[in-house]
């Protein structure tokens, strides 16, 4: 039997004996050649062909006529012997070429080729050419031959020629391929070695011209073996596979080649290993160990997932056969999601490459293509899956790979909604990096949607109705043709892909998707047109089932929006600029909700992370920043028009920020003024007022904008258009107030006495609403102060207009002698009495400001006029004639000029402010004498709650009185802390709250023993009084104005408020307290906790609220401490609720081992409440949590604790029961001994009522004398004591014969009765006397 070629596991094996198998049974080389000891003419002649061996190497000529020589070399370098060899005077490539194919097998020409492939990288480029091409053109000749041996075979009448013929073929086949895959494999690693040096290399050495081209020769060599697995082999190796060594010989080296990233490079040598790999997989089923490698080589590889996905690719598309791709599926589900944790490299190349390549279309034939569509459809459900995967990091990827998909169009309509689902079912997840990739699915998912650029929900549900109404007009016509194609569009399980756009194939799908609904969608605002034609029945239904789609994504977008206001507020800068970036997707497709969302993104650019700020300001230029000024200048009015007072003071913030960067220009200002001037054409008032706005908000950084149309302003603001729009007098006033200086001069020289007489007419007049007088009387009162030369004197005049207004007086005294007086309350109208009380307040409240304003002036006078004094000084400091200047400065310091200067401004200023409201020298001015009506006045509490209205116009009068003078509050304050708490207004309410936070500002002194009754505010049942209490207390205590005390707790419980906006307001002020200092949080706990724990609060709620105390202490050393506080409180309580939150908060703390060895010695301090379950609970978790970062040494003390604490725990159990089971025992003695005393007093009320009739008589007992009755009980007394026991039962027999046998002799019974019954008692005594003494010696 001929020899059979085994692949050796690498190429020098090929040299070893397989000692197990027989001499003859494997072929190996026998006697290989150093060639490494050849010199270079040696080693051509040995290639290429005949050299003289007498002049080379000495050999006498009588051995040249041997055909065959065995001769022994020595190394070069250590002059050893060499194992001898023999070599033909003919040439390997002589051999090779001359003699047949599979010569190969020839032990002689097998050594002398393996010699020369050990040595391959020694070989001259020449010598490699020759070798390769040589066995290349073997194999190549090899491959065709093989189907001739059929033929062969079917002639032959014998079978062993045949077979040593068959063998011979698959050994020099198998050889062949051994040898050049070899080659290959010789040849990179020396490639790669070069290239590494190459790399110091200063400068390129021209290549020899004889030297060959590796690349084309690999690419020969690689599609030669390629070639080779795609013709029959069955014929080789006797069956449909070949055997399994030369498989994975095959395998194993093509899979190391796609290791080298430059071969992959090259495009035939790739497409070669591409047809390798798939031949083997698919056409060989050497599926399984393939689908390993490929698995092996994505999670290690990132440059080779691309190249894998090709290989799997073409053997699906050649031999219509999906298995690698469903087995590569299959594995992927397999693995455990918890390895990505760590791989991070596979999890990447799977998620975001792989997956994405097995979804590139293939054309191919039609069962081919029903494989990819049933592998693309199980790769989509995995992915679905995997959204939900438990590992954050395996989420976001595939989100990351739906995006893709999204990008490349690779997603059908009838997954579409399903993703989009996911992906708003993702913003809410926990992880930031899964809701990062969420909201940038989302993004992509808008951007490439393929329903149209405008996604209203609206022009969605008209447009469906309408092609419903003409699908159900086509129906009738076409029933049989209708019947036919619901057939048709079942698919395979029998079920109708409405989804998917029935009737339709996966190729209209995706050609619909990209192309047809966006042409139908411009045509959706036009519903009143007639609707267009779309073709047959199936189209018409494809159609709605796109609308059906695309209403579906609609909405599914739109209900996003209270979520993406939640990550608005997310404390991750990632969340807030994805979802800024969503929004502003959504409002490009016209989203519902989108433009209301946008506004909330304003207040965002007070935030203080930059990359936050620098998201809102790009997101706002890029929807209202436009090319064209006009629209640029109507989106900012209309943004300023729809915004609220917080909206509108981050809008004035990015304005000034936008104009100061010259992003809103000067062309965008001069289009705001047209539409104030109302020259734009369907400019209203409220657009006037709102450009107007916008112009204030640009007058903060730029002051010249309002100085151009100064007398617009006037003219329009205050004019007819007031009276349509009472709002733009006051933003008038507000534009006054934004003047520059250069221009409130100009303005007071050219039109000051009409700008007063018209803003005193605003304040005086009555031709303003209510609702809006107060705001322009507001704003017009501080534009007086503001800009008129002595505003104190046209505030006096307006005040006393407004209080001749009322009443029917001139002077304080006539008010003074009629404040008490009820008729001058009957007589007054409400309205104005209030529109009096606010005018009187806001003028003494901007006098302060103005007093404060005039004293901060003189002070920079001063300022200015020393530093000039100064440098006159030091510029002649060296003059003899100006030697007194300084002279008199060093005098004036000495003796404190200075100082009594400062001081006397200080007198001076504090005077003033009394002024305002006491007056000056013992009288009281028109204020002050209005301060003591008001304060009066809301005494009146019957009259304020009649007219609510008035009653906060009176308290903001009285509370701005309070703020001014101090004596005036110290007398009000508790009128105020009254009205705070029963006022039936929750306005007046949160007025006065706001109110005692200013008070507090500048009065600390004053409201420093109120401050149990202003937290007492948080328990307000009104939201807003809630709210207000929570940011007063919040900015007091955050600036150092109000000091923690013990009643924090009360900011506490808001935590859980039910009101969300004050919940997150609470949560934000102890997050921020957290950052103060030492975080005063740490000292608080113990006292939070104890008064936590003695109000009725939920235990969920208690939880929530200590955990986020809790979680805020950072620092190891605090919570060491913690430790201890939390252990010694035990000792003080005794209550099991206390003991049950204590533990839950000592749960909570993150125990470093010092903690934990506190934690151990504190035992005698909790003792006593590990009997409770709760208790007990609370400690197994400190212990399970401790054990996984303790060390052996400590977790072997945690352990001998907590065996500890359980043997405590159950004898405390078994004390319980123990206990409880006395207590029940004697609860039941008791009542027996109940039961009898009842039973002798009936039965001794019985007996006496017989004695009383005088019916029944004893005549033998009545000689009987007491003293020898009491004889008988005296010895009764004493044989029961000696016979105790029986005494309860002798009672019960004694009973039961009483009942079952009674006596006709009525006398007898009678006394057997009284005897009974004495006895009876006696027993009961007695009984009774035993237990007592049995307790006592129990104890």
């Amino acid at each position: 039997m001929a020899p059979h070629f085994v692949f050796p596991q690498n190429l020098r094996a090929l040299e070893e004996e397989d000692e197990a198998a027989d001499y003859d049974s494997r072929i190996y080389a026998q006697s290989p050649v150093d060639i490494a000891s050849m010199r270079p003419v040696q080693l051509e002649e040995f290639v290429k062909g005949h050299f003289s061996l007498s002049n080379s190497l000495h050999i006498p000529p009588y051995a040249l006529r041997i055909p065959c020589i065995s001769l022994q070399f020595r190394d070069f370098h250590t002059q050893n012997p060499i194992d001898s060899f023999r070599f033909p005077a003919e040439s390997v490539a002589f051999d090779l070429s001359d003699k047949e194919l599979f010569c190969i097998e020839e032990q002689d020409v097998l050594d002398r080729v393996y010699s020369l492939i050990r040595g391959f990288s020694s070989l001259t480029p020449s010598c490699k050419l020759n070798l390769v091409e040589s066995l290349r053109s073997n194999l190549s000749v090899l491959l065709p031959n093989v189907d001739s041996l059929l033929r062969v075979s079917q002639g032959q009448d014998h079978e062993a020629p045949v077979l040593d013929r068959l063998t011979s073929y698959r050994n020099a086949f198998k050889i062949y391929t051994f040898f050049l895959m070899h080659i290959v494999l010789a040849e990179e690693s020396n490639t790669s070695h070069n290239n590494n040096q190459k790399v110091t290399a200063t400068a390129r050495k021209k290549q020899p011209m004889n030297s060959w081209n590796w690349e084309a020769q690999r690419s020969r060599i690689l599609n030669l073996i390629a070639n080779s697995l795609e013709i029959n082999l069955s014929l080789l190796f006797g069956s449909s596979d070949p055997d399994e060594n030369y498989l994975s010989f095959v395998v194993k080296n093509a899979f190391s080649l796609f290791e080298n990233a430059t071969i992959l490079k090259d495009a035939d040598s790739k497409e070669s290993m591409c047809r390798i790999i798939g031949a083997c997989a698919t056409k060989y089923h050497y599926t399984e160990q393939s689908c390993a490698s490929v698995m092996h080589l994505i999670h290690k590889y990132d440059f080779v997932v691309i190249h894998m996905a090709d290989a799997v690719s073409w053997a699906e598309k050649k031999y219509a056969d999906g298995t690698l791709a469903s087995s590569i599926i299959r594995e992927i589900g397999r693995t455990n999601p918890r390895t990505y944790v760590k791989d991070t490299v596979g999890a990447e190349n799977i998620g975001r490459k792989l997956v994405w390549k097995a979804f590139k279309d293939i054309d191919g034939e039609v069962s081919s293509k029903s494989v990819r569509l049933r592998t693309k459809q199980a790769m989509l459900e995995i992915l679905l899956e995997r959204c939900r995967d438990v590992s954050a990091y395996t989420r976001s990827r595939v989100l990351q790979v739906w995006a893709e998909l999204c990008e490349q169009h690779s997603v059908s309509i009838g997954y579409w909604n399903e993703v989009a689902e996911v992906a708003a079912g993702r913003l809410e997840d926990k992880s930031a990096i899964v809701r990062k990739s969420a909201l940038n699915l989302l993004i992509m998912m808008l951007q490439h949607n393929p329903f149209g650029p405008q996604l209203r929900i609206a022009s969605f549900q008209a447009t469906l109705e309408q092609y419903k109404k003409k699908l159900n007009e086509l129906e009738p016509d076409i029933s049989s043709e209708s019947v036919t194609n619901d057939n048709e569009t079942c698919n395979d399980d029998g079920e109708v892909d409405n989804v998917q756009t029935e009737g339709v194939d996966k190729e209209q799908q995706e050609s619909l998707s990209d192309s047809f609904v966006p042409h139908i969608e411009e045509g959706i605002p036009n519903q009143d047109s007639s609707v267009p034609d779309v073709g047959n029945l199936e189209q018409t239904r494809a159609l709605v089932a796109s609308l059906e789609a695309g209403l579906r994504f609609s909405k599914c977008v739109s209900a996003t929006m209270p979520t993406l206001v939640q990550l608005m507020a997310s404390s991750s800068a990632s969340d807030v600029e994805n979802t800024i970036l969503l929004l502003m997707r959504c409002k490009q497709f016209q989203i519902d909700g989108a433009e209301a969302c946008l506004h909330k993104m304003l207040p965002l650019v007070f935030s203080q992370d930059k990359s936050i700020y620098e998201a809102v300001e790009n997101a706002f230029i890029t929807i209202y920043i436009m090319k064209n000024p006009v629209e640029t200048a109507k989106s900012l009015l209309t943004l300023a028009l729809d915004s609220n007072i917080g909206d509108q003071a981050a809008l004035e913030f990015i304005v000034d920020v936008l104009v100061s960067k010259g992003d809103i220009s000067t062309s965008t200002i001069s289009a705001l003024w047209d539409f104030f001037c109302f020259n734009v054409s369907g400019t209203t008032a409220e657009k006037s007022r709102a450009a107007l706005s916008v112009l204030c908000m640009a007058a903060k950084s730029s002051s010249g904008v309002l100085g151009s149309h100064l007398q617009d302003i006037i003219d329009i603001g205050f004019g007819r258009w007031a009276k349509v729009e009472p709002l733009l007098a006051r933003m008038a006033c507000i534009a006054i107030q934004r003047l520059s200086e250069e221009d409130r001069k100009k303005l007071l020289i050219s039109n000051g006495s009409r700008v007063f007489g018209i803003l005193e007419s605003l304040i005086t007049g009555f031709w303003l609403p209510d609702n809006i007088w107060y705001a322009a009387a507001d704003k017009a009162i501080s534009a007086i102060y503001t800009f008129h030369p002595t505003p104190e004197t046209l505030a006096a005049e307006l005040v006393k207009k407004s209080l001749s207004s009322v009443f029917d007086c001139t002077g304080g005294d006539e008010l003074q002698n009629d404040i008490n007086s009820t008729s001058i309350l009957t007589t007054v109208q409400v309205s104005k009495l209030g529109r009096y009380l606010f005018v009187l307040s806001h003028v003494a409240m901007n006098q302060l400001v103005y007093i404060e304003s005039c004293v901060r002036k003189i002070q920079k006078q001063k300022i200015k006029r020393d530093k000039m004094a100064g440098d006159d000084q030091n510029a002649h400091d060296s003059d003899i004639t100006n030697t007194d200047l300084p002279k008199e400065n060093g005098i004036n310091a000495e003796l404190g000029f200075a100082a009594s200067e400062d001081a006397m401004l200080d007198s001076l200023s504090e005077r003033a402010e009394k002024e305002i409201v006491s007056g000056g020298s013992g009288e009281k001015n028109l204020i002050g004498q209005s301060a003591l009506f008001l304060s009066k006045l809301c005494r009146n509490f019957s009259l304020m709650h009649k007219y609510p209205e008035l009653q906060a116009s009176a308290m903001l009068a009285l509370c701005r009185f309070m703020i001014i003078d101090a004596n005036y509050c110290d007398a009000n304050l508790q009128l105020l802390f009254t009205v705070v708490e029963s006022a039936p207004s929750e306005i007046v309410r949160s007025n006065c709250t706001i109110a005692l936070g200013d008070l507090a500002v500048r009065f600390p002194n004053l409201l420093e023993p109120w401050t149990e009754n202003m937290y007492a505010r948080l328990r307000d049942p009104s939201v807003s009084v809630r709210k207000n209490a929570v940011l007063v207390l919040s900015h007091l205590i955050l600036n150092d104005m109000m000091k923690v005390k013990g009643y924090i707790n009360e900011m506490a419980i808001r935590v859980e408020d039910d009101n969300e906006r004050i919940s997150n307001l609470a949560k934000l002020f102890f997050h921020e307290l957290s950052k103060k200092g030492s975080n005063p949080i740490y000292n608080l706990l113990p006292d939070i906790l104890g008064k936590l724990s003695n109000q009725n609060l939920k235990r969920e709620s208690f939880c929530n609220i200590m955990q986020l105390l809790i979680g805020s202490i950072k620092k190891d050393k605090q919570m060491e401490a913690l430790v201890e506080k939390l252990c010694n409180r035990f000792s003080g309580v005794t209550d099991i609720r206390q003991w049950e939150y204590i533990s839950y908060c000592l749960s909570q703390l993150s125990f470093t081992e010092k903690g934990m060895r506190k934690l151990m010695e504190s035992f005698k301090t909790y003792e006593n409440a590990l009997s409770e379950d709760f208790v007990m609970d609370h400690f197994r978790n400190i212990i399970n949590k401790s054990k996984k970062f303790a060390k052996p040494e400590l977790k072997v003390c945690i352990e001998e604790f907590e065996e500890k604490l359980n043997k405590f725990h159950n004898e405390k159990k078994e004390q319980e029961v123990t206990t409880k089971n006395a207590q029940i025992h004697q609860q039941k003695v008791a009542t027996m001994e109940g039961f009898v005393v009842d039973k002798n007093a009936r039965e001794g009320s019985a007996e006496s009522d017989i004695s009383e009739d005088g019916e029944v008589v004893d005549s033998s007992m009545e000689g009987i004398p007491e003293s020898q009755n009491n004889v008988s009980r005296s010895q009764f007394d004493d044989s029961e004591e000696h016979s105790g026991a029986s005494s309860e039962v002798t009672e019960m027999e004694t009973g039961d014969d009483e009942v079952q046998s009674p006596r006709t002799n009525t006398k007898g019974a009678s006394r057997s009765r009284a005897k009974k019954s004495n006895v009876k008692d006696v027993k009961g005594n007695i009984s009774a006397s035993n237990r007592k003494n049995t307790r006592l010696k129990q104890r």
